[in-house]
């Protein structure tokens, strides 16, 4: 009997091997392998044997929110906002079924402050492999959108990318990192892929989600976040209603913030706008140790206290917050 299943599994993975060799070129001997494969094992249908073997975009896959908010909560330090917010944000808009448009988040704030970990932490929860699934897209504006003159071309490109995965995978995900480097009006391209359509020449983007990375906004966000602290609050007392309204009208005011005077946030089409607060000392020590963890190293807190301690902080006189938060704390652990 073990012998008959084991033979009927080796049989299925022959000719799904023997499939794939041959798939760039015949995409009919796919479909024959697997339909003999799912023959022989006789339970398997044509998806559960050719989602073993190769990437997947499986609509109906739950968001495990347990799992996301564990990996919130426990990586990202000193960003309560971002948290909650992230959290309520996916988890909603994965449980509606029927969304009536994409989920548009806007993550705000200094460099090393978390936004592209998080952005990799959103990943991850979504799709299995992360940033290296074929259905999460990063484009970041220095590398894909250089030069000021091929706008139009940037454009045109960007559409046709956009339309062509979401065709093939209604759950894309799309992050564009470093939103203030680029060229004014690139973005407003993908608008229409954004409102409230239910289709847009034949394809739907409502169970798409787009996420913008930007450092514009950080003084804003820096400016209440010490006033809090001179006032004597905490930094946890910091509410999103206290940034959001001020962060949306100085991102469209900005001229170097990717968004400026854009329809994106004329026609409220950004969901949120989400602050990532300056990272303390506290919060630098917590990166720390979090790196060696990651590096399988014990916890050493002499090196811990050491590394911190090598950071800048400012403003000059009170000299709270980590000017680099805790982008170089991997590269100062190397000296360790």
């Amino acid at each position: 009997m073990l012998r008959a299943v084991w033979l009927r599994g080796a049989a299925a993975l022959a000719l799904l091997l023997a499939a794939r060799v041959v798939a760039a070129f015949e995409p009919i001997t796919v479909g024959l392998a697997i339909g003999a494969a799912s023959a022989i094992t006789g339970y398997l249908s044509y998806n559960d044997i050719y989602c073993r073997f190769a990437e997947c975009c499986r609509e109906e896959r739950p968001l495990n929110a347990s799992a996301l908010k564990l990996d919130l909560e426990e990586k990202l330090f000193g960003q309560h906002l971002a948290t909650e917010v992230i959290f309520k944000a996916l988890t909603g808009f994965r449980n509606n079924k029927n969304p009536k448009k994409p989920l548009t988040l806007s993550l705000h704030g200094w460099a090393g402050t978390g936004k592209n970990f998080v952005s990799q932490i959103v990943a991850e929860n979504l799709h299995p492999k992360g940033l290296k699934s074929n259905f999460v897209h990063l484009f970041v504006s220095t590398l894909h959108f250089p030069h000021e003159q091929k706008i139009k071309l940037y454009q045109d490109q960007l559409q046709k990318w956009i339309r062509g995965n979401v065709s093939a995978c209604a759950n894309s995900v799309f992050i564009f990192d470093e939103m203030d480097k680029l060229h004014p009006g690139i973005i407003d391209a993908i608008k229409p892929f954004l409102d409230y359509y239910e289709q847009v020449d034949g394809v739907s983007y409502r169970k798409a989600i787009f996420i913008f990375l930007s450092n514009a906004g950080g003084d804003l966000i820096t400016k209440t976040a010490l006033d809090f602290w001179r006032a004597g609050r905490k930094r946890e007392d910091i509410q999103l209603k206290d940034l959001e309204p001020v962060l949306s009208v100085g991102v469209f005011n900005n001229k170097h913030s990717g968004l400026w005077h854009s329809g994106l946030i004329d026609k409220n089409l950004i969901d949120y706008f989400i602050p990532f607060l300056p990272l303390e000392y506290r919060h630098v020590k917590m990166c720390v140790r979090a790196e060696m963890r990651a590096r399988g190293s014990a916890i050493d807190e002499d090196i811990v206290t050491r590394v911190a301690e090598e950071m800048t902080f400012f403003p000059r006189d009170e000299k709270i917050y980590s000017d680099k938060g805790c982008k170089t704390v991997q590269s100062r652990l190397d000296f360790h």
